[in-house]
């Protein structure tokens, strides 16, 4: 079965007008359900994740001052979310829900978070929309505790993974690979182990064709026995913060591919949703939702 975390803690208060797409976390599980993709069953509920498994990716000064909620104004700012005791209790939670993704993924070959994908928190502060870094701290989870040796992080958000990368940098035994915007945030990127940085209103063909390319020789390199891939729906041409020209079959045929091939060669995968910002919440839902559909039918 396919195992999804969810809670309702994922869909967070914010100021009226606020850019980001709260609502997609509420509205997507019900999709889901709607259109018979999945059932009640296949969510389940995180707790908190542990102090011990942040703080091997992220300073304990950081995350003991973001639990305290003693982030001062100018650092709160660069995440662009108000600092509360709930959205800091939700970074937890979304945390926990991408390890426990990962021992199902393990056991299933699969495992989703309706959330997740916070690329841009570094090691000592956040950005972005992004407090804690989900799969960072799930890949040192796995290591720790000798569940996975080599890690395979595949971003297709059209944001680079800037924390992601300075998180690993200088370390072999996860590799980073982030396809992403070239004029798209963050302005200033940092190094991943392999940056495809694509230009302006890049569409399907060219993406996939690069994709398809990439994807299969990474492997075979690197030879990861886990992949954390990272299923950012922004690629759309209709995104207000990207600035490429995906459709939402292009989107859905990049999501088969890197999930057939994660199948095909039986390397578990566990999918964080990441960003997805159009002007029309049903094109997010329907762009994230393909994501979960592609999994039951290559799957289950």
């Amino acid at each position: 079965m396919l195992k999804i975390a969810h809670h309702p803690i994922y869909k967070h208060p914010l100021p009226e007008g606020h850019r980001f797409p709260m609502e997609k976390y509420d509205l997507l599980p019900k999709q889901l359900v709607y259109e018979g993709t999945c059932k009640e069953d296949n969510f389940f509920e995180p707790a908190q994740v542990a102090h011990e498994h942040i703080v091997r990716c992220h300073t304990t000064e950081y995350v003991d001052n973001l639990k305290a909620l003693n982030i001062d104004p100018r650092a709160q700012r660069k995440t662009g979310f108000p600092l509360s005791q709930e959205l800091v209790d939700r970074e937890l939670i979304i945390t926990q829900g991408t390890i426990d993704g990962c021992h199902y993924a393990l056991e299933n070959g699969i495992a989703m978070n309706i959330a997740g994908g916070t690329h841009h928190a570094y090691t000592d502060h956040g950005e972005a929309f992004c407090l804690l870094n989900d799969q960072a701290i799930a890949a040192r989870y796995l290591q720790a505790n000798e569940f996975a040796k080599k890690i395979l992080i595949v971003d297709l958000d059209v944001h680079q993974g800037n924390g992601t990368a300075e998180i690993f940098a200088g370390d072999d035994s996860v590799f980073t690979f982030s396809m992403h915007g070239k004029a798209n945030y963050p302005f200033r990127k940092e190094i991943s182990d392999f940056d495809i940085a694509l230009e302006t209103d890049t569409g399907d063909a060219e993406y996939l064709t690069i994709l398809k390319k990439t994807l299969p020789t990474l492997i075979k390199e690197q030879q990861p026995d886990f992949i954390f891939y990272l299923c950012g729906v922004d690629i759309l041409a209709s995104d207000k913060l990207g600035k490429l020209g995906c459709s939402i079959d292009g989107c859905k045929e990049r999501d088969r591919f890197v999930l057939q091939t994660c199948h095909d060669l039986k390397i578990p995968v566990q999918c964080s949703m990441g960003g997805g910002y159009s002007p029309d919440i049903k094109v997010i839902i329907d762009a994230h939702a393909n994501t979960f559909r592609t999994a039951q039918d290559i799957y289950f």
